[in-house]
C-alpha cells in the first residue's frame, strides 16, 4: 500500500464540507476492521483509506494548518499503513473502570510476547511499537503489525485466527469470511 502524500489532503474548510460523506463510508469500512479478542481487546486493521480519514480528522481536531505539523502528522499516521504481505491494527485494550483498567493494564506486560495471528498452520508475532512500551503497564491503545509469509498471506483467505496466549489474558478469535475477505485486499 502506498502511504498518503500530503497533496491528497484537504484544507480544514474544504474537509469540513466533505466530512459527512466521507465519515459515514470509513465508518462503515472501520466496522468491518474491528475485531474482538475476547472481551478486552479490540484490533482495529488499518488500511490507506483509514489512515488518510485519521489524518484529516487529526488536523481538523487541532486545527493544523502549518505544514510541518501536517507533514508531522502525515510520517505518524503512515507507519499504520502495512507492507506487503502485512497487517497493522490499532489495538485497544477496553476496560470500561478506571481502577480495573490500570489493574490489567499492569498484568498484561508482556503482551508484546503473547499477540498471534495464525494463518496456513503458521503463526505470526505481533511487532508492536517499541516506543509504547513502558516497563510499569501497557498502554491502552498499542500500533501493531503482523509479518506473514507469502505461503501465509496466500492461505489467509482459507482460514486465519488471532491469538492472545498471555497468563493473564487468554483470547481467540477466528476470522469470519467477510474479515478475511475484508483484510485480504491488505495483503496485495
Amino acid at each position: 500500500m502506498q502511504p498518503v502524500e500530503r497533496s491528497e489532503l484537504k484544507n480544514i474548510a474544504e474537509y469540513e464540507l466533505l466530512r459527512p460523506q466521507w465519515r459515514a463510508r470509513i465508518m462503515a469500512l472501520k466496522e468491518r476492521r474491528r475485531i474482538p479478542l475476547g472481551k478486552h481487546l479490540t484490533l482495529l486493521f488499518e488500511n490507506r483509506d483509514t489512515v488518510l480519514y485519521q489524518i484529516q480528522e487529526m488536523m481538523r481536531a487541532e486545527r493544523m494548518v502549518k505544514p510541518e505539523d501536517i507533514a508531522h502528522e502525515v510520517a505518524t499516521y503512515n507507519e499504520l499503513i502495512p507492507g506487503a504481505n502485512q497487517l497493522s491494527a490499532t489495538l485497544m485494550v477496553e476496560y470500561i473502570d478506571a481502577g480495573e483498567r490500570d489493574l490489567r493494564l499492569r498484568e498484561l506486560l508482556g503482551l508484546e510476547n503473547h499477540l498471534w495471528l495464525e494463518s496456513g498452520g503458521q503463526r505470526s508475532p505481533a511487532q508492536f511499537d517499541g516506543r509504547q512500551i513502558s516497563a510499569e503497564r501497557l498502554s491502552s491503545v498499542q500500533f501493531v503489525k503482523f509479518s506473514l509469509s507469502p505461503q501465509q498471506a496466500a492461505k489467509f483467505s482459507h482460514g486465519a485466527r488471532l491469538i492472545a496466549d498471555h497468563p493473564c489474558y487468554r483470547a481467540e478469535h477466528v476470522f469470519t469470511a467477510e474479515q478475511w475477505c475484508t483484510l485480504a485486499e491488505d495483503l496485495c
